[in-house]
């Protein structure tokens, strides 16, 4: 098989991509480079410039790479951008799966792999969050990607293209220095951040009903998260049929309070994290089920917090040398 990767120079696409690449499958990646970084790719990756709403590029690339399964991440994903800019995120996330989905079916390509999140849950009530756990998201980002399913599932039964949506919980971490996140949208590189510019990590509410106040969020290691979609890829080329849709994550709930104190034991601060008033929309609790995924994929994290945090701090020492907590 030969698989399409949107938005496979990004962070997380580049480790899906190497991921695939050295288990044996023909990757070519497809990229706009907003966020994406050529060289996190091997050159045996062949990387095409353009953007997942070019319905003429994806009907090029698809012919001339005799591509018969896509994974698509390409999309836009920060919560409080997509508050801001609404119909840019439902432009780009909704239209551009949509441009995709007609290249595919065109194509006759048969197997697609979506890139969902647990922010189509929103704010749910449970200890642990099932895939039969009601949708109700609470940020445009997240109703797009809900949207996104819906969108990959229809096409799917229009189609005959059997379908695999990922819905995965908080990435952090690095297979390598090289390869970490370079944005500074999610907890870990934003307290790296703030202690390499002198100032105290935040925390944003210690009054939750949880067992020291603030908000427990499920991690998971991109590696493990590449390591999914390989699952996913192979269990789509293996010849399964219809529709997936299975939650990544670990299982374990980590406090921000606990994952701030680790990142200081990390990087050696002596910092104390400041307490400021809680966000809208915070959830106290967010930690997946993995069941289904063990079940189906046969898959289940490997890496813990710890390695994700330590990982990431290499990676951020790389990309920012002169760094120091």
């Amino acid at each position: 098989m030969t698989w399409l990767i949107t938005g496979g120079a990004g962070y997380i696409g580049a480790h899906v991509a190497r991921t695939m690449a050295e288990a044996g499958e023909r990757v070519v990646a497809l990229d706009d480079l907003s966020a994406g970084v050529p060289s996190r790719l091997p050159e045996s990756i062949p990387l095409v410039r353009g953007s997942s709403l070019d319905a003429d590029l994806l009907k090029r690339v698809l012919a001339e790479h005799a591509v018969t399964g896509v994974v698509h991440l390409a999309a836009r994903k920060q919560v409080g951008e997509s508050v801001e800019q609404p119909t840019r995120y439902y432009q780009e996330n909704v239209g551009g799966l949509a441009t995709v989905l007609d290249a595919v079916a065109g194509a006759g390509v048969k197997r697609f792999l979506f890139s969902s999140s647990a922010a189509v849950y929103g704010n749910p009530d449970v200890d642990l969050i099932t895939e039969d756990t009601p949708c109700a998201p609470m940020s445009p980002y997240g109703e797009t990607k809900l949207a996104g399913e819906w969108l990959v599932r229809a096409t799917g039964r229009a189609h005959g293209i059997a379908t695999v949506c990922l819905r995965y919980f908080n990435v952090a971490g690095a297979a390598s220095p090289e390869l970490a996140d370079t944005g500074v949208f999610n907890i870990i590189p934003m307290v790296f951040d703030r202690l390499t510019r002198g100032e105290a990590p935040r925390i944003f509410g210690d009054d939750y009903p949880t067992p020291d106040g603030t908000c427990v969020r499920d991690y998971i290691h991109v590696a493990d998260l590449a390591d999914a979609h390989l699952a996913a890829a192979r269990l789509l080329a293996g010849g399964a049929s219809g529709d997936l849709t299975v939650n990544i994550g670990s299982g374990q709930g980590v406090s921000v309070r606990e994952l701030v104190t680790l990142v200081s034991e990390v990087t050696g601060s002596t910092r104390q994290p400041v307490v400021e008033p809680r966000r809208p929309g915070d959830a106290p609790r967010a930690v997946a089920s993995a069941a289904l995924a063990g079940e189906r994929l046969g898959w289940s994290a490997r890496r813990g917090v710890s390695e994700m945090v330590e990982s990431a701090w290499q990676g951020w020492l790389h990309h920012h040398p002169d760094a120091t907590a």
